[in-house]
């Protein structure tokens, strides 16, 4: 496979960002063996957002050559006081449920599970030199830029917190470095860590990423936020500066178990939990029900989506692509409960 068919698998939905493509482009044409790596906090079910979307780009990325990594954040989950903060109850689910419900997304994505490392945190951060990292980066980032940063772990700047939680993004970056890794993937919600690691990778005196002697940055890989099926915080929604400044309130939650589905959900409870989501009529800018078709059903294109109704009202009708359906939508062509019930069928 040439490199630019490596680098659109890479880039492809749900992908949507890499920083940077011309740094991942580096790294494939300097022959680097290429480590990909996410992290998941243990705090419950796996929702959709969780698993199809990251399971996806595990996909794409296997697809690409590059070797794939899971990482179960056991001790960032009992710093986060996930689970009740019970170190043994995070791991237990970390490597049973959790690590087979991963298994199972990765799979119906297209991807094989068989071929993934999964990592449990405590067998790499109980050894002496995971800590010599954590400090080398802490050193050469302010307190300020701690305490920005503790909203990857879902916490709102200025929220008072113990100190435990100031030490979290420093780890956060130290799991790449420590395990080597060339490509750091996660959720949009999780950049703040991964623009600190390509600034400080530079910077490291142990455990740099290198590849002949030199420094190297990782590529870091943001795929999708779902959607939570929840209406916004605000609405209507102004302006796209606005929709940004209260995005991170409308992603898919294990907390509002109404807004998410969750990877073992019966057919009944998909149905139900949809029937009542948020979908304004020719509202094709923040509706989650459009959200979930653009990056569920339609991540691969042309595919056959079909909206049945009676003949009555327009009779069935199939589309090829996201637009299209988007267009007739807008249009008010699409009447919002059926698209309901079609994204709940497929």
């Amino acid at each position: 496979m040439d490199i630019e068919k490596k680098i659109e698998l890479v880039s492809r939905k749900p992908t949507e960002e890499v920083l940077t493509v011309d740094n991942l482009k580096d790294l494939l044409e300097m022959g680097m063996p290429l480590q990909h790596y996410i992290g998941f906090e243990i705090s419950g079910y796996i929702h959709l957002g969780t698993g199809l979307m990251a399971g996806a780009k595990i996909a794409d990325f296997q697809k690409a050559g590059i070797k794939t990594r899971v990482f179960l954040a056991d001790w960032h989950s009992w710093i986060n006081d996930k689970l009740g903060g019970d170190l043994e109850i995070i791991q237990k689910v970390a490597l049973g449920y959790f690590k087979e419900g991963m298994k199972q997304s990765i799979k119906v994505m297209g991807g094989d599970p068989d071929k993934v490392e999964f990592v449990l945190a405590s067998e790499i951060l109980e050894k002496g030199d995971y800590w010599r990292t954590v400090i080398d980066i802490s050193k050469n980032v302010t307190l300020a830029r701690m305490m920005r940063s503790i909203t990857i772990m879902g916490r709102q700047m200025g929220e008072a917190i113990d100190f435990a939680k100031l030490i979290y993004p420093a780890m956060q970056v130290a799991d790449i470095f420590y395990q080597g890794v060339s490509i750091a993937h996660a959720g949009m919600d999780q950049r703040k860590a991964h623009v600190i690691a390509r600034e400080v990778a530079e910077k490291l005196k142990y455990n740099p990423l290198l590849w002949g002697g030199k420094k190297v940055k990782p590529t870091a890989v943001h795929h999708h936020l779902l959607l939570g099926l929840q209406e916004p915080p605000k609405w209507p929604i102004e302006s796209e500066e606005e929709f940004k400044e209260i995005k991170a309130q409308m992603k898919m939650s294990k907390s509002k178990p109404y807004s998410a589905v969750f990877i073992h959900d019966t057919p009944d409870e998909i149905r139900e939990k949809l029937r009542k989501a948020f979908c304004p009529a020719r509202e094709v800018n923040y509706n989650p029900v459009l959200d979930w078709a653009e990056y569920i059903i339609f991540r691969e294109e042309p595919t056959e989506f079909t909206i049945h109704r009676p003949a009555k009202f327009g009779g069935d009708v199939t589309y090829t692509t996201f637009e299209e359906l988007k267009k007739d939508f807008a249009e008010g062509k699409i009447h919002p409960l059926d698209l309901k019930n079609a994204v709940a069928e497929y």
